[in-house]
C-alpha cells in the first residue's frame, strides 16, 4: 500500500493557508452551495454535500455558515449559479498543473488564471494538455490521531481502497473514483467522518524541482490558491526536504 506521494503535489510553504482562513471559508461555502444545488440538501442523501460538510467542519467553519450555504444552494437563487471548470498548463520547471474552479464569471476567472501563469513563468494550455499525466482518484484524509497505522491500514484494505500514504499530518487514502463513497462510508463506520473525501488528481510521474525553480513555482501555486474562484490545484512535482527547509527559513 506504500509508494506514491501524490498529495505532496500541492506542498508549499507550511502555514500559508492558515493566514487565509477567510478565503478558505469562501471556497468551502461555494462547494457547499454547489453540492446542495446539484443534489438533495440533506447530507445523508447527497454524498458530495456530505463531503463538503465534513471539510467545512474540519476547517472549523461555524454551523450557521454551513447551514446558510446549504440553504442558498437548495433555494437555487441567482447567487448559487456557479460553474465548474478546469484549466491545465505548465509551471516553472515543466511542472504540470490542473486548476479546478467554481466561478460565477468565467471571463473573470480565465483572465485571472492566465495572468497568474504568465506572471510566474508558467504557460496556460488547452484542455487535455496535461490531464494525461494524472489519474483521477478518490482521496480520503484522516488525521494522525485517528488510529495507529496498523489499524488504519487494516481498515483501508477491508474497505477496498487502493493505496494509503502516511505523513506528518495523517493518512492519505486513495481509491478508484466509483468506490469513493463506499470506501468513505466503510471507514466512517469505524473512525467517524473523514477530514476530507473528494475526487482528486494523482500524478502518474513527478518532476523534481530545483531550488531556483521552486520559488517561482510556489509563487504560482500561491497566486492560484489565493483566487477565490480556485477550489483546488494539483501538480506533479517533488521538492527535496532540505530545499523546503531553506525556502521556509
Amino acid at each position: 500500500m506504500a509508494g506514491h506521494s501524490q498529495f505532496k503535489n500541492i506542498m508549499y510553504r507550511k502555514g500559508a493557508q492558515d493566514a487565509k482562513r477567510a478565503k478558505v471559508f469562501t471556497k468551502l461555502i461555494r462547494e457547499l452551495t454547489v453540492a446542495a444545488k446539484s443534489g438533495a440538501p440533506d447530507p445523508d442523501m447527497n454524498p458530495r454535500l456530505r463531503s463538503a460538510v465534513a471539510a467545512a467542519k474540519a476547517a472549523n467553519m461555524p454551523k450557521d455558515n454551513i447551514s446558510r450555504a446549504i440553504k442558498r444552494g437548495a433555494g437555487g437563487g441567482d447567487d448559487a449559479n456557479f460553474e465548474e471548470m478546469r484549466y491545465e498548463g505548465y509551471g516553472p520547471g515543466g511542472v504540470a498543473l490542473i486548476v479546478e474552479v467554481l466561478t460565477d464569471n468565467r471571463n473573470r476567472t480565465a483572465s485571472n488564471v492566465r495572468a497568474a501563469f504568465n506572471k510566474h513563468g508558467g504557460t496556460l494550455g488547452e484542455s487535455g494538455s496535461v490531464g494525461f499525466l494524472f489519474e483521477r482518484v478518490g482521496h480520503i484524509h484522516y488525521g494522525a490521531d485517528t488510529a495507529v497505522a496498523d489499524d488504519m491500514l487494516e481498515a483501508v484494505l477491508e474497505a477496498g481502497a487502493e493505496d494509503m500514504e502516511t505523513n506528518g499530518e495523517g493518512y492519505e487514502i486513495t481509491c478508484v473514483p466509483d468506490e469513493l463513497n463506499a470506501v468513505r462510508e466503510a471507514l466512517a463506520e469505524r473512525f467517524g467522518e473523514a477530514g476530507a473525501a473528494r475526487l482528486d488528481w494523482k500524478p502518474q510521474t513527478t518532476v523534481t524541482v530545483a531550488e531556483d525553480t521552486a520559488g517561482p513555482l510556489f509563487g504560482l501555486l500561491e497566486a492560484l490558491e489565493d483566487d477565490d474562484d480556485v477550489q483546488r490545484v494539483a501538480a506533479n512535482f517533488e521538492v527535496a526536504d532540505e530545499v523546503m527547509e531553506r525556502l521556509g527559513a
